[in-house]
């Protein structure tokens, strides 16, 4: 079983669920031509196709035990990859308020900052998606769908871009903070850890001599 799971975790490129979330990065690109080229439908129906293949890899690595090490790490990066993409060119062309794009990128930022000077100080944080962060994704992903939707089909939901806009900057908010709180308590948590080893002290951290073994001083007496 062990031998298996190697396997599968030194081919995990090539196994199904990988290769549904390299395509979906390889549709960011293609999300962004059609936002700048105001080909509404193309971006619209590959972003639908897009976040469906999240669900669609997410199932078949579960069902099938397919789950990786890379498949871990890639999905995450790709769902935020295609979302960031999306706000940053509706931003550019005002289809979403600028403020609220700002918002969710430093957010974004902030998150990375946090992870990457975790590591330098030798203290790396646990990746754990929060609740509040699971339901900001989601939101996100809404106001994104509704947004590319009207533009394409000519919804007139001006009221609901609106109202969702407060609402992922609200989520947006509350998961930074969540983010922040978390963060700190680990850096707190490992600070006294490695003071608390730094006063111990190598002597005092060498474990001690079995009981029933002398030392090297008593078989010279």
């Amino acid at each position: 079983m062990d031998n298996e799971k190697r396997q599968r975790q030194e081919t995990g490129v090539f196994l199904i669920p990988n290769l549904i979330t390299i395509a979906r990065l390889i549709a960011v690109p293609v999300v962004v031509w059609a936002i700048a080229t105001h080909e509404w439908d193309i971006a619209f129906w590959v972003f639908i196709a897009a976040g469906l293949s999240d669900a669609v890899d997410g199932y078949i690595a579960k069902r099938f035990g397919l789950e990786s090490d890379l498949g871990a790490h890639l999905d995450p990066l790709a769902d935020k990859a295609l979302l960031v993409s999306v706000y940053v060119t509706c931003g550019i062309i005002s289809a979403m308020p600028v403020w609220l794009v700002a918002l969710v990128v430093s957010r974004d930022i902030l998150i990375v900052g946090a992870v990457v000077l975790a590591l330098v100080m030798a203290h790396p944080v646990p990746m754990r998606p929060l609740a509040v962060s699971k339901t900001n994704t989601f939101a996100q992903i809404l106001l994104a769908g509704v947004v590319l939707a009207d533009l394409a089909f000519g919804l007139g939901v001006g009221g609901t871009r609106e109202v969702l806009s407060f609402v992922v900057a609200g989520l947006t908010g509350a998961s930074a903070a969540a983010y922040v709180v978390e963060w700190l308590g680990h850096m707190i948590s490992a600070e006294r850890a490695a003071e608390t080893a730094g006063e111990l002290g190598p002597e005092r951290m060498r474990p001690a001599p079995h009981p029933g073994r002398k030392s090297e001083k008593d078989h010279t007496t």
